[in-house]
Parts: structure tokens; C-alpha cells; sequence
């Protein structure tokens, strides 16, 4: 019978980040509907495994863990699984991947989804389970009535990624659960070495902190000696060195990365790649974008943005843009056999520095 074992609406949506949202669970505050959306799928995994923990013991999670995707399976029967009555534990989590229905995005696949079964329950979501919807990309569809409801009824929450000094105190922090200290510096060194994506910072700090022990401080020459640059990494090092004219460690990081059977046309689009980012970070710059609406714009990390945004200072606009055409040339004359590619780079390379 509907209506029975129901949880009375709160009234109105409170926006929530992340941050106290988990706050809020730790606390006991569990909300029966929550939506998960953006592009940082460490931070939703974080978020998941932070509510599974708070809500079920690890010996009744084959029992109170449900996991549906939609791209398999109707929503019906994920409110038919929320409806039942769970078993011997106070409360069940069914965890929803695939939750287009929330976004724009075509619905994929053969399965049919009565979304008026699904709205008839976030109307009145059962005090006995909570449903963690997992939308995949940065936006929701706003004018949808799934999203309207599940902020009237649950919480809505947004993972995007950090700002660029956001990310520097989270690594800090990080490297904090660990038990071990590491400043700014170090913290920056580890990004520019290993770059912006989450679970490899979290991986690289723990192996850091392993290696300097429980209360050692992880510092800029372990980092250096510890963490590998990826070739996109290498070749962000080569530009900012190229930007401080810096002229030898640019080249040898690219002899670097020639030991490393690099291949030079590769290297040559990188390069031209982060001098295209350096031109856009400019031109929107100079249009009053912040830094999260370049990031937006550009499609990258806000981190990145602020590094290509202290690098374009030293060109002017007709400098990046006068380099991004010798690049062009350049791709040209290596992939038609007009000039050798590793001199063809040596000559950039000096030829810039100059």
C-alpha cells in the first residue's frame, strides 16, 4: 500500500557539495535519494564506498548492496528492489549506474524504462532504502522531471574537477590519511610528474608515504626520484623550459624521450598541442573567462589551465601563434621525408630558445 513505510519530504532541496554531504552521512543525516553527476569518477567511487561503509557492515553486504545498471535493466525494477523490504538489515543501498534518465544524453540500448513509475517513487521514497543514482557527464538535463523531483525529494551532487589549488590541498591532505607531511611544493612537483588524474595522485601518494614511513615527510627530491613523468607530462616539462628559456633541459628532455622510443611526430603534435592551449587560455583570458570557464571551454582540468596560463605569459598572442604555423610546417616536412625528424626538432627547439 502506498504510503506505508514512507519517509515524509523535507520541503524544499538544499544544495550540497560533496564535502558536506559526506559530513552529513558520517553524522547519520542519510538522505533516501541521491544523484551523482560530473567527470571526476575517483571522487564518485570515493563518495559510493564512504556510504556503503556508513550504512551497511561488511558481513551484510551481500544482502543490503544492490547493484543495477540501466543500460541493462528498467528503472521499474529498481523501485520494485527499493520497495521490497530488506532482509535482516535495517536498510538497503541500491546503487544505479547508467542514470541517463537524469541527463540528456539518448537512451541507449533496447531496454525500456517507465519513468512514471520512477517519478510516482521519488514523490515518496521508502524510509527503509536508499537509492544512489550514478549519471555519466558533467551536466544534468534541468528541464527533466526525474531531475526536478530527485532535488525536491534526495540530494543532488556535482564531482567535478578541482580547481588548480584545490588539487594541491588535496594531495596534501592525502598524503595526511597516510600519515605523513608534504608541503606545496612537493605536492605540485608530484602533479606536473604524474598529472591531474585523481587515482593516480591517490596511488603515487600512498607509494610515496610508503616509502617514507608513517610520520615522514615527502619531499621534492622523493617525488623526483620516485614518480615517472608520462610522455604528455615530459613534453609539458619541455615547454615550460622552453618558456623560461631554459634551453639545455628542454633538450634533454627530449633526447629523454627519444631513449624511451618516443616517436618524434608524437612528440612534435604534443608540443604543438600545449602551444594551441597556451593561444586559447590566452584569448579567453583576455575575454575576463575565469579559470573553471576556460577549463570548461577547453575541456581540460582547471589545473592545467592555470599551468598553459602562466606559460603564454612569456609570448604574446602572434609569438604562439606565429609557433603553432612553424609547427604545422614542421609536421609536414617530417611526414613527407623533407627533413630528418629528430634534427627537424633539434632545429625547432633552438631555434625557439633563440
Amino acid at each position: 500500500m502506498r504510503g506505508i513505510g514512507r519517509r515524509k519530504q523535507a520541503g524544499g532541496f538544499r544544495k550540497l557539495d560533496a564535502r558536506t554531504a559526506i559530513k552529513e552521512i558520517k553524522q547519520g543525516k542519510v538522505s533516501p535519494l541521491y544523484l551523482c553527476y560530473g567527470t571526476e569518477k575517483y571522487q564518485i567511487r570515493e563518495f559510493v564506498d564512504t556510504l556503503t561503509n556508513q550504512l551497511v557492515e561488511p558481513e551484510q553486504r551481500e544482502m543490503a548492496v544492490v547493484q543495477i545498471d540501466l543500460s541493462e535493466t528498467p528503472v521499474e525494477l529498481v523501485v520494485e528492489e527499493a520497495e521490497t523490504l530488506p532482509f535482516l538489515v535495517e536498510r538497503k543501498l541500491v546503487i544505479v549506474q547508467s542514470a541517463s534518465l537524469f541527463t540528456a544524453a539518448k537512451e541507449g540500448g533496447k531496454v525500456e524504462h517507465n519513468v512514471e513509475r520512477l517519478l510516482s517513487y521519488l514523490a515518496d521514497p521508502a524510509e527503509y532504502s536508499v537509492i544512489l543514482f550514478i549519471a555519466n557527464g558533467e551536466k544534468l538535463d534541468e528541464r527533466k522531471k526525474t531531475v526536478k523531483m530527485i532535488k525536491t525529494a534526495g540530494q543532488v551532487l556535482s564531482f567535478m574537477p578541482l580547481g588548480a589549488s584545490e588539487l594541491v590541498q588535496w594531495v596534501i591532505r592525502e598524503a595526511g590519511k597516510h600519515k605523513c607531511t608534504m608541503g606545496q611544493q612537493a605536492a605540485e612537483a608530484l602533479i606536473a610528474n604524474a598529472g591531474v588524474q585523481m587515482s593516480t595522485l591517490s596511488a603515487e601518494v600512498n607509494k610515496l608515504c610508503l616509502f617514507t614511513g608513517a610520520g615522514g615527510e615527502i619531499t621534492v627530491e622523493a617525488v623526483g626520484t620516485l614518480v615517472a613523468r608520462t610522455t604528455e607530462q615530459n613534453v609539458f616539462s619541455m615547454v615550460e623550459d622552453i618558456a623560461n628559456l631554459k634551453l639545455d633541459r628542454a633538450l634533454g628532455t627530449f633526447y629523454e624521450l627519444l631513449k624511451q622510443k618516443e616517436e618524434p611526430i608524437k612528440i612534435a603534435s604534443l608540443i604543438a598541442r600545449q602551444f594551441r592551449i597556451m593561444l586559447q587560455v590566452k584569448e579567453l583570458g583576455s575575454q575576463s573567462y575565469s579559470q573553471q570557464q576556460i577549463a570548461s571551454q577547453l575541456g581540460l582540468h582547471p589545473y592545467a589551465v592555470k599551468i598553459a596560463g602562466e606559460q603564454a605569459r612569456k609570448f604574446s598572442p602572434q609569438q604562439l601563434a606565429q609557433t603553432l604555423s612553424q609547427l604545422a610546417q614542421l609536421d609536414y616536412q617530417m611526414k613527407s621525408g623533407g627533413i630528418d625528424k629528430v634534427l627537424g626538432i633539434e632545429m625547432f627547439l633552438l631555434k625557439l630558445g633563440a
